[in-house]
């Protein structure tokens, strides 16, 4: 059968367990299942865009931020920004007041802060891996894209429900055969088109 909704996903699911006595507890195995798979994958389906005003030294996060992929300041020319932890920049920046137009970047609670620290309401720009939400609210990309991943990231949640069941050592190869292609995949998008050239060493 085709998986393509949230309401196929749990009858495959249902249908691979073959335990009418779980049926109750599938949403939940795929709800643990996506919290797994965004834990885990960091794939172009998943990227969002953001251009964001720095204000008193700062910017707030993304909507459903999960990670970082890369940021710069909108300068000309741009200024990336090199990820450090938050601790970093305080004891390399420890005078938050106007110094220059910032050269790294770090997480502080729900906020990113920077150093040095910027003199200036710059915007930053950059790309971020984002939560893009459950299948039960939209059959996003990662999902119709990536359906088997989602079913056997489900079955690897009724595990603990399963007494030494055969089937368990199959979904979870399964399982990670479909999360490295999946990654595999969308780290080829970064070099897809471009002509393989000879670099000098």
């Amino acid at each position: 059968m085709a998986i393509t909704t949230n309401t196929e996903l749990e009858t495959a699911v249902a249908n691979w367990l073959h335990r009418s006595d779980l049926t109750s507890r599938i949403p939940e195995f795929v709800t643990l299942g996506e919290t797994r798979l965004f834990r885990e994958l960091r794939v172009k389906d998943m990227e969002a865009t953001f251009s964001t005003a720095i204000t008193s030294g700062t910017i707030t996060l993304p909507t459903s931020y999960v990670d970082l992929k890369y940021a710069y300041v909108n300068t000309d020319p741009v200024q990336w920004l090199e990820r450090k932890p938050a601790r970093w920049i305080y004891e390399h920046y420890p005078t938050r007041a106007a110094e220059g137009t910032p050269k790294f970047i770090a997480r502080e609670g729900d906020t990113f802060i920077f150093g040095p620290y910027p003199d200036s309401s710059d915007t930053v720009k950059g790309i971020y891996y984002k939560n893009i939400g459950p299948v039960s609210t939209s059959a996003h990309a990662l999902f119709t894209n990536n359906p088997d991943l989602y079913l056997f990231a489900a079955l690897l949640e009724a595990v603990p429900f399963l007494e030494d069941d055969k089937r368990v050592s199959l979904w979870a190869a399964k399982y990670n055969d479909s999360l490295v292609r999946c990654q595999a995949k969308s780290d080829r998008e970064d070099y897809s088109g471009s002509t393989l050239a000879m670099r000098a060493g």
